[in-house]
């Protein structure tokens, strides 16, 4: 907060002539007491008058001066350890502010680093919030690439930070430019560096891969150094002030569409800071003529993971279920994917292609595996009627022989006499279906209208199904009644077989 000279002067005359206090002089003045105590900072008031109520850290504030001229990088919870073992009873967050304020500081000055027209580019992620996409929400990260000579930026966004974005923002922005720098300055980031014992670097191999491609020279600044890197972070804050605050857009690609004019107009149109008579992009097209050229193709980014068809023919990847061919349910396969498509592999042979999605729970399906899946089902439910049928009555399959050389629905005539059994039992049906066979009635009203008689005959009440679970080890279970003459063979020699 920026106080006018009228305040700053109030502030002063109360606290040296008025001896307020500093919570007095801010509630009189309406303001925070924090611009107060910085005023009198910056006239050089010494920081023990500016505690505000007296502190239990106060009889241990010349120890503590004592160890932090000693030690000035010793961090606060270990002071706060040595000062408790000296009677301190307070609590480690405030005292943080008072180590903070007893703290020593050195400021650090730095050189201006120059590079030669063409010989460097600087690189950073920056985060700029969630993206709502359907019922996903998603992490909003600008891939920023910058020419440390012309100051000519290039911003991706994507959804994520990950390896294969990383690589993708590398490789869209060297072919927007047609060039490729021949260093490239990054942070230790994962994406680059796997491990780091000072100058001990070993890069990720993705990313080697990707300079030896492009022929460009991978170097990560020192750690804790990002100074190294500044004309990358004072592009991402122009980014955020000149592009990215109450911009409006419609999706990713819109963003995109926007960011890249912006990058070609008004970012080439400041003036460059090598030299101030040229624009970026004016000094853009002169170092071009430094830039290396691109190789004749593309460095190939995907992403690849190895899953498991469930028994649902469906893969899980991001967040999403992609429909895979039946035949491949609990088989293990590859996908494949980019930024628009999703393709599951076989080993080498492609059998799915979807688009991509980057909604949360959503099932994308071809409908070609719904078809097929479908099909499957009903030849696997008409085999296991027939199963059944043969099973419980022997003569329909002497039926189905011939309805089949008749040209038949054979889906038809399974589902009829399956009705048939539930309704009047197996050795019924295989009685009604003998003699349609033997009269080459072969058909299921054929086979009621003996049923039928039969029970009028018997003097039988009109059959009632059975509704049972849907569990296939009840429903489809056939039971036969035994014949009660095998009972006859429990006699013996014409003795009946006593049970005591």
């Amino acid at each position: 907060m920026t106080v006018s000279k009228e305040i700053q002067g109030a502030i002063l005359r109360l606290f040296h002539v008025e001896k307020w206090p500093i919570t007095t002089i801010a509630n009189q003045l309406s303001i925070h007491h924090s611009v107060v105590k910085r005023v009198l900072q910056d006239e050089g008031i010494e920081a023990d008058r500016l505690v505000i109520r007296r502190s239990m850290s106060d009889p241990f504030i010349p120890f503590m001066q004592e160890v932090l001229k000693k030690y000035p990088n010793i961090t606060a919870t270990r002071l706060h350890e040595m000062v408790k073992a000296r009677g301190f009873m307070g609590g480690i967050d405030h005292f943080r502010d008072v180590v903070a304020r007893h703290r020593p500081h050195h400021v650090e000055a730095f050189m201006r680093l120059k590079t030669l027209a063409g010989e460097q580019g600087q690189v950073d992620w920056a985060h700029f919030g969630k993206i709502k996409i359907g019922n996903a929400e998603r992490r909003l990260l600008a891939f920023v690439l910058v020419l440390s000579w012309s100051r000519m930026i290039f911003v991706r966004f994507f959804l994520g930070d990950s390896m294969p974005n990383f690589l993708r923002g590398h490789v869209e922005a060297f072919a927007e430019w047609n060039a490729v720098p021949r260093t490239i300055l990054c942070d230790n980031l994962k994406s680059a560096v796997v491990e780091r014992r000072g100058d001990a670097i070993r890069f990720n191999d993705t990313y080697l891969e990707l300079a030896q491609h492009y022929r460009f020279e991978p170097k990560p600044v020192n750690v804790a150094r990002g100074n190294e890197k500044g004309r990358c972070e004072r592009a991402i804050s122009f980014v955020r002030k000149s592009f990215f605050e109450a911009r409006e857009y419609k999706d990713l690609d819109d963003l995109n569409s926007q960011a890249l004019e912006w990058c070609n107009g008004v970012a080439g149109d400041r003036r460059c800071a090598e030299d101030r008579t040229m624009t970026v992009a004016q000094a853009f097209e002169l170092e071009k003529q430094s830039l290396l050229a691109l190789p004749p193709n593309p460095f190939p980014v995907y992403e690849k993971e190895v899953v498991r068809v469930g028994k649902t023919p469906y893969v899980r990847y991001d967040l999403n279920d992609y429909s895979a061919p039946y035949t491949m349910a609990k088989k293990t396969v590859q996908v494949v994917a980019d930024l628009e498509t999703v393709r599951i592999m076989n080993g080498l042979t492609e059998i799915a292609c979807h688009k991509r999605s980057w909604d949360k729970g959503a099932q994308i399906e071809d409908p070609r595996h719904i078809e097929e899946l479908k099909e499957r089902k009903q030849e696997a439910k008409q085999h296991r009627g027939m199963d059944r049928l043969h099973q419980a009555a022997p003569a329909s399959e002497k039926m189905f022989q011939i309805a089949a050389k008749r040209g038949q629905n054979l889906g038809a005539l399974t589902s009829g006499l399956l009705h048939l059994l539930d309704l009047y039992g197996a050795v019924e049906l295989e009685q009604g279906v003998l003699e349609a066979v033997s009269a080459e009635a072969c058909h299921v009203s054929a086979v009621r209208q003996v049923l039928e008689r039969r029970r009028r005959e018997q003097s039988l009440p009109e059959p009632v199904a059975i509704v049972v679970p849907a569990d296939p080890r009840i429903k489809n279970l056939v039971v036969i009644p035994h014949d009660l003459a095998s009972y006859d063979k429990l006699n013996v020699a014409g003795k009946e077989v006593s049970h005591d």
